[in-house]
């Protein structure tokens, strides 16, 4: 609206108490005029009107106007769910039509806003997140609405119905198909840990459209060490499934459903559930063969964890000892070797053997036992005396199809100072040993640690030697058996560490880590993958241990597949990065078939929880403002509208803007309607006549 505007304008000319004392006394006089004739009323009134209308002093306000623009605002959702089927080109081009229509209205400013931004990836779909802000600088009366182009899955639509109104009349172009078919599986409770050792029970629902028809869906278990169970279920009805916690860390299983018919998309088709496996307590039996210096190292090293159960037993007397104490006044127990390696064998965590030789004790049988007990999953821990050198070894029974360093027969008995391997440097349970300021990492610096006087002679015939001593002979090996854990230290002498002798070491740092290993601690376990997720950046590190380059397969969100190689990094590891392009799950497999998940926003994204296209979130605020939906399905280039005073504002192919013809003064004149001194003439001579017209009715 351009041009002068007129309108009636006072400007009173006494102040507002004076001018209600004016009005009073002439409505005074016409009172009294009432009392005393009624014949006379009529030419007070009149006099008494224009009297307060000269004071009200009228004008004419010339105001010069000019028309300002209204706004409207296009919202285009460009979250990941918009990616499926047809609709981000149906966004295309709705957007495309709507632009051009509504650049050939005059008097109309429009912002075409885009959420979230391009190559940001968000867990929850915020239009008015970015809605607000664009109208933050436009009052009300300049909003001629909103257009939303969206599948209408938005996360953040107001509650409080009195916003609503605030934005004009809002409507809504939907972009996806009526009937859309979608399956998609959803953990309802899932618990975030497990003792190891354990299951927990986690429960889910297969959900699908009705349209889709199916009544069961299949559903495949995938566990960490690859393994896979499958089921038949009904959709739409809650499940329960039992998974067991193997080792302590991430445990990972992935829960997935077949792909129904012209499904949406398959990437809410599949669940990960991530457990951190936690140890009640850590049962360790200690057996020493003999008293020494050294038993006392190991047991003071186990006793200080508070999360550590130790049995220790220390052989004091063997059965072919002679002497001459009388059995009556002997207070030792027998050696309950069934109890142990037979009854409760498997209740232990870790078995360690201190110094232990054969002694007719222990039957061959139990030792048979203790290697099939590795073999199945536990965890052994050989520290060798001389006797492991000889006739007495215990390498001369079933253990030695699981220790990985066999004897040569010869036990060196002069001074050493142990040192790392190359694999040693490299490995996570002998990497970074600190001792006297020094790092066993370093570059260029050689820890100075102290030197052990006795070493049995091995030959490394399996396994990782991390550690050598006397002329770079083995001496400490770990080595994976089937399914346990072996580690071997070839020496009894570590105890001189702990007593400070010639400066001392890492004995305690050493060994913790070595039994932590041995208790596949995710943090030490040389060929662990990690992977790590910083906002929508993956990063895949393992290692640098026995290769400098690995393959890892990498499975995308839709279900594609794709390689990719780990390269050495300059701190010390294999690393890779993958820039995600979707939300949800990513999973990894590396050459040992050991698999990891990054999950790119929520465990159960609100962007992939529900990616049927509705108009039911927008529903309250269409109807709250006069808006309406619109499927592009349909009608792929709606028409716009602008309209005046209209209580709708969409129709079946069409949605309407509204026009508040605002404008802005830019000058104002005041044009009085009569001089001051006519109103004053025209006045008296009202009154004069007043009078001599009441003189002669009398």
């Amino acid at each position: 609206m351009n041009g002068p505007a007129l309108r009636l304008h006072f400007s009173p000319l006494l102040d507002g108490w004076w001018l209600g004392l004016a009005i009073a006394i002439g409505v005074l006089f016409a009172a009294a005029a009432l009392w005393r004739s009624r014949r006379t009323l009529a030419f007070r009134i009149v006099a008494l009107a224009f009297f307060i209308l000269v004071l009200m002093n009228p004008s004419l306000l010339q105001e010069e106007r000019k028309g300002v623009d209204d706004v409207a605002v296009i919202v285009v959702d460009r979250s990941p769910s918009q990616d499926m089927g047809q609709r981000r080109a149906r966004t295309d081009r709705a957007l495309s039509s709507v632009r051009a229509q509504l650049e050939q209205i005059d008097g109309l400013e429009v912002r075409i806003i885009e959420a979230p931004q391009s190559g940001t990836l968000e867990n929850r779909t915020k239009l008015f997140e970015v809605l607000d802000p664009a109208f933050a600088s436009v009052p009300q009366t300049r909003r001629a609405g909103v257009i939303f182009i969206t599948d209408g899955q938005i996360h953040d639509v107001p509650f409080n119905d009195s916003q609503f109104a605030q934005y004009g009349p809002v409507s809504t172009l939907l972009s996806g198909d009526r009937n859309e078919r979608d399956r998609q599986i959803v953990i309802k409770t899932a618990p975030s840990y497990g003792l190891v050792g354990q299951s927990v029970t986690v429960k889910y629902i297969v959900e699908d459209t009705p349209n889709i028809g199916a009544q069961t869906a299949n559903v495949t278990l995938r566990k960490h060490d690859g393994s896979r169970e499958y089921y038949t279920v009904p959709v739409n009805a809650e499940q329960s499934v039992t998974l067991p916690v193997d080792h302590p860390g991430q445990n990972v299983f992935e829960l997935s459903v077949n792909v129904a018919a012209n499904e949406l998309t398959p990437a809410n088709n599949r669940a990960a559930i991530l457990l951190n496996g936690v140890r009640d307590r850590l049962k360790v039996l200690l057996v020493s063969g003999r008293p020494h210096a050294g038993g006392r190292t190991w047991r003071d090293l186990l006793t200080s964890d508070p999360g550590v159960d130790l049995v220790h037993f220390t052989i004091l007397r063997e059965p072919q000892k002679l002497d001459l104490t009388p059995q009556h006044e002997l207070s030792l127990i027998a050696f309950p070797f069934r109890e142990l390696f037979e009854i409760k064998l498997y209740d232990f965590d870790l078995i360690v053997f201190d110094r232990y030789h054969l002694n007719r004790i222990l039957p061959n049988q139990y030792f048979d036992n203790i290697a099939r007990y590795v073999q199945e999953g536990g965890a052994f821990l050989e520290a060798s005396g001389p006797a492991f050198a000889g006739e007495d070894s215990v390498y001369m029974t079933s253990l030695m199809n699981i220790l990985p360093g066999s004897p040569t027969g010869a036990v060196i008995e002069k001074p050493f100072r142990p040192g790392l391997t190359e694999l040693g440097r490299r490995h996570p349970v002998t990497n970074n040993l600190e001792w006297g300021g020094v790092r066993s990492a370093d570059k260029g610096a050689t820890p100075k640690w102290g030197r052990w006087m006795r070493q049995v002679d091995l030959r490394a015939e399996s396994g990782d030697t991390l550690m050598d001593g006397f002329d770079k002979k083995p001496l400490l090996i770990l080595d994976r058996v089937q399914k346990g854990r072996v580690a071997q230290i070839a020496s009894d002498h570590i105890w001189l560490w702990s007593r400070g002798y010639d400066h001392g070491g890492p004995h305690a740092e050493l060994l913790r880590r070595v039994v932590h290993w041995l208790m596949k601690e995710p943090e030490l376990d040389e060929r662990a993958m990690n992977v790590l997720v910083h906002n929508d950046t993956i990063i895949v590190r393992k290692h640098i241990y026995d290769k400098d380059s690995e393959q890892i397969a990498m499975t995308a969100p839709d279900g594609v597949p794709s390689t990719f190689t780990l390269a050495p990094t300059s701190d010390g590891w294999l690393e890779h990065r993958v820039k995600a392009q979707s939300l949800g799950i990513y999973g990894f497999e590396d050459e040992n078939r050991e698999r990891r998940y990054a999950i790119i926003g929520d465990i159960n994204p609100p962007e992939l929880f529900s990616v049927k296209t509705t108009p039911d979130r927008l529903a309250p605020v269409m109807a709250a403002s006069g808006g309406g939906a619109v499927w592009l399905d349909d009608v792929p280039e709606p028409r716009v509208r602008l309209l005046t005073n209209t209580r709708t504002y969409a129709g079946n192919n069409w949605v309407g803007l509204r026009q508040n013809s605002g404008y802005t003064v830019t000058g104002v004149r005041d044009i009085a309607l009569m001089p001051e001194w006519a109103s004053l003439v025209l006045l008296l001579c009202l009154l004069v006549f007043a009078w001599w017209r009441e003189g002669h009715m009398k």
